[in-house]
Order: C-alpha cells, then structure tokens, then sequence
C-alpha cells in the first residue's frame, strides 16, 4: 500500500441512485483543491466485463484507452476529472473469480482449501490498492456497485471492512449513499429505509463515516438530526443530495453541503486551497443560457433506454455549451425508419445522427434515414455502424451496387463494402476480442476532418467494432465522391469518411464520443453542432 488515502462510496435502499456521480463529483471538488484523484468501480456481476452485456441490461459499454471495456459509470470518471481511465479501474466479479480461480490452477495456494474469506476478499482487496500504489494518487475513490444487502455484494461489503481495518481510520473511510423517500399523501420525508440500510451496513461490521441522502425535497434540520442519531454519524456529516436540474450540478451542490470539507477533515489531508472551479462554472453558465436552440434526431435500435447511448447523450451536452446552444434530442427508432415515413420522421431536424451498434435489426432504417440526409443535405454525423450505413448507402445509390451490404447482416452479399477484418475471421470467443481502444488516425491535408481537428496531423480515438470498411471499394467510391479523410497510417484502414459540397457528412469507424468531457468538449461533436446550428439559422 502506498501513501495514497481511500474513499469507498456504497449504496443502500435502491439502484440508480447515482454513486457514479456523487463519486465523481467528490472527486472533482478533491482535484479542484490540487489534489490527484482517481475513481474505480468494482461491480457484482459475474461477467468478466459488460463487453457482452446487452445494452439494455447494463446500459453503454464504456471504452478506455488500453481497449477495456467497462462500466457507463468509468465515463462519468472521465467526463467529470478530464483524466484516462483504464482497466485497473473497472473490476467485477467474474475477473476478481477468474483471477483467484487461475491461480488456484497454478497451484499459487499451496494446497490450501480456496475459500470467499481469505482468498476471494484478499484478492478484491489488492485489486483496491493497485491504483494507490502508482503513487500517482493522492486519493482513490472506490465505488461499490449494487445495493448493501445484496447476496452479490457481499464479499466486497467485507473486503471494504477488512481494508478499513488494515488502512486505519485516517487512511480510508465510508460514504454510503441512501434514499430518504418523500409520501406525497402524508407530506412527510421518511428516514425509516436509510435506518434500515445503514443497520444492515452495521451488521456487515461497517459503520459509514458520512450520509448523503438523495432526496427530492430539502432535509429539514430535525430528519438530519433524526439520522445522524438513528445511523450513527455526525450531524455535519448528514449531506443532502437533492434532485438536479443536470449532473453537472452536483459537484457545485456538493460544496455547498461541504462534502468535501468533511472527508478532508476525517482523512487528515493536508491541501493547498479551496476548490478552484471556475471552468466548470463557466461551462454551467453557456449550458443554462443558451442563445438557440437545435434539433438533433438521434436513430438507433436502443433509444428506449437512453443509457445505452450515455455518452453520446454527454457529448451533446458539452458541444451544445461549446456553442450556447441547447441540444434537444429527438430519439427515433432505426426499426421505425421506411421510405414512407423518413420524410415525416426527419424533414424537421437541425441534424442526424445515425448511431452505433451491432447486429441486423434497424439497419435498412438507418440506411434510410442516410439516403434522406444525404440527398436532402441535411447535417449528417455516423458512429461506427453509422459510418456504415453511410458507405452502404453511397455503394448502393451512389455507385449502383445494389445489394451492397456488410458482410455482418449478409455474410453472401456479392458487395462487401463494410467486412470482416481478417484477424478476426477464426474468432470464436465474443468477449474483448474486437478493435478496442485507442487507435492512431492520420487526417488528410485539406480534407473537412482536419479542420475539425484544429489542423492536426494524426488523431487518437477509441474503438469496438470488429468490421471494416473494405478497401476493395475505396478508388470505386472515392472516384464518386466519398473521400476516405482519416486513415489508420499502420494499417490502412478507413476511420472517416466525408462527402463534400454538403453541410456536413462526416463518419467515423471510432467512437468519438468516448474523449469528450466538460473541459475539452469532442472536436467532430463541436463541429457537427455548429453545422446544426448554421443549417438551423438558413431554414428559419
């Protein structure tokens, strides 16, 4: 163990209560007093990553650079801090039981029977300490996923017990966070199930060192009074988290209830000032007064559960600051999307983005929807299978290869403009087996895709696709008007695709979406909405 403090964050009563931002938003007010801070999550699942995860069970795969695929939460950790995440810093369960389990094949135990205590909370454990370790830390803040109580989240309830212990008091403490419910019919805030959490929290031999209640009405003095008495902690050390209008909020809100301030004063740190967030500020005030106001019609085959495009959804966010404008998001199914009804479902939109996926359902509506914004020249921006469906829908309208098509949804079309990288063709495992993480990308002189990058010369982005566009194809559609702007200098392959005399049409084969944060909004999302925005002022 280095000399790096500890801070676990668990939750209590129910899901969703946001431990991912209340995480980050500590940890941004630590950075913002000089402090280097990271966050790491440890989730309870037994997949070795969500890499396989339907995307309406966990919602997005985040990607970091070293090509991990992680929890939505690791991008919350990188918008917030405007730091690189990594492997270290999504664990789960399924890699804490492969490690142990290997180990054990490897006769590591010697002979010894392998048991949850010591062997599985041992190894949670080191996993805890290798962040603090590098001794590029200060603080490591570890958010437990799953609520307290849960049979999954058991071992790591008593890992974090076990490290408190072996830490001492002044080297880690507990934040649980907890629900205080609001009845509408009695008018009354009830503290009964945040009792409940923090008892069962007492009975895995943990006692939290702070409170913070989300709520969606201010605690009065008396319920913080109430919890403090019932749970055990101190009054000031009673936070309310109430409802915000944005994420963005939370870390302002944060210092107002002095969170910060209380696990400076239990961890014993020593720090150079107070929070210095005047960009941060600055970008809440482009965010909540914005001067207009553009219509951004998403297509995708997740738009029900809009955490599957989480980071997308940020990137908005940032862009649409970036250019005081509000980003309003038009969420439309790719299944949804015909040549009947593309006119009806588009013809009003400022821009489109046709996003990233996997799989045959919603592909010839989103095909669709590039036809109609192409010719029609409304801004167009593709990610991954967007940038697609954009070569598909040029091979088959623009060159007159009719049944062009990747080799993903028709392994037999006779045109593959979109196929199979060949190191991928005898892959039969499915997890962490595609182009992951950051690749190199140089940008062609004069092309649309420099310009959005500030002139650069070579770019880095992130990846998760194993298909390609086919080079076989790229004079034909170059020689038609589709230029391929971006390209892998070590393997030649296409990353963006641009049409000029348009708008805007960009695609891009990585997931530009993945870099963007608060402080350094992503280049092509800045430049898209901007073109929205153009577009936008000459229709009105």
């Amino acid at each position: 163990m280095g000399a790096a403090k500890y801070i676990f964050v668990t939750g209590g009563v129910t899901s969703s209560l946001g431990k991912g931002i209340i995480a980050a938003s500590l940890a941004k007010l630590l950075q913002a007093r000089g402090l280097s801070v990271t966050i790491q999550k440890f989730d309870p699942y037994i997949n070795i990553d969500p890499g396989t995860l339907n995307p309406y069970e966990h919602g997005e795969c985040y990607v970091t650079t070293d090509g991990a695929e992680t929890d939505l939460d690791l991008g919350h950790y990188e918008r917030f801090l405007n730091i690189k995440t990594t492997q270290a810093n999504n664990i789960t369960t399924g890699r804490i039981y492969h490690n142990v389990i290997t180990k054990e094949r490897q006769g590591a135990y010697l002979g010894k029977t392998v048991q949850v205590i010591p062997h599985i909370t041992d190894e949670i454990q080191n996993n805890f300490y290798k962040l603090g370790e590098t001794g590029e830390y200060d603080i490591v803040i570890t958010e437990i996923g799953g609520c307290v109580g849960d049979i999954e989240s058991l071992p790591f309830i008593e890992a974090v017990r076990q490290a408190r212990m072996n830490l001492g008091e002044e080297n880690a403490i507990v934040i649980h966070l907890t629900l205080v419910p609001y009845l509408a019919k009695a008018r009354e805030l009830k503290t009964k199930p945040t009792q409940h959490s923090v008892k069962q929290l007492l009975e895995a031999g943990l006692q939290p060192d702070i409170l913070v209640c989300r709520t969606e009405h201010s605690l009065p003095q008396e319920i913080r009074k109430k919890l403090a008495l019932f749970c055990n902690v101190r009054l000031n050390s009673v936070i309310e988290s109430i409802d915000a209008d944005t994420i963005y909020d939370v870390p302002l809100l944060m210092k107002k209830e002095k969170l910060d301030e209380r696990v400076i004063e239990k961890l014993n740190i020593q720090y150079e000032s107070e929070p210095k967030l005047d960009l941060w500020k600055d970008f809440l005030g482009r965010l909540k007064n914005p001067t207009d106001e553009i219509k951004i019609s998403l297509v995708g085959k997740y738009v029900e559960l809009h955490d599957a495009y989480k980071s997308i959804v940020e990137s908005f966010v940032h862009a649409g600051a970036e250019n005081e404008c509000k980003v309003k998001l038009n969420w439309i199914s790719s299944e949804s999307v015909n040549p009947g009804n593309v006119e009806e479902l588009l013809s009003d939109s400022d821009g489109v983005l046709v996003a990233p996926g996997f799989g045959e359902r919603g592909i010839e509506g989103k095909i669709t929807a590039v036809n109609f914004v192409r010719e029609n020249k409304i801004p167009f921006f593709g990610i991954c299978l967007g940038m697609q469906c954009a070569v598909i829908e040029f091979a088959r309208n623009v060159l007159g290869l009719k049944e062009a098509m990747s080799t993903e949804m028709n392994p037999n079309t006779p045109d593959p403009v979109i196929d199979l990288m060949e190191d991928q063709k005898d892959i039969e495992l499915m997890g962490g087996t595609m182009r992951l993480g950051a690749y190199p990308c140089e940008l062609k002189e004069g092309s649309l895709a420099k310009k959005i990058y500030h002139g650069n010369d070579t770019v880095k982005e992130r990846h998760r696709h194993r298909y390609e566009f086919n080079n076989k194809y790229l004079e034909a559609i170059e020689y038609a008007g589709m230029k391929a702007s971006g390209i892998n200098p070590e393997t030649g392959l296409v990353e963006i695709v641009e049409i000029e005399n348009h708008p805007f049409f960009v695609g891009t084969q990585f997931h530009p979406e993945l870099k963007s944060t608060v402080i350094k909004p992503q280049p092509v999302f800045v430049a898209f909405v901007k073109a929205a925005l153009e577009y936008h002022k000459n229709k009105s």
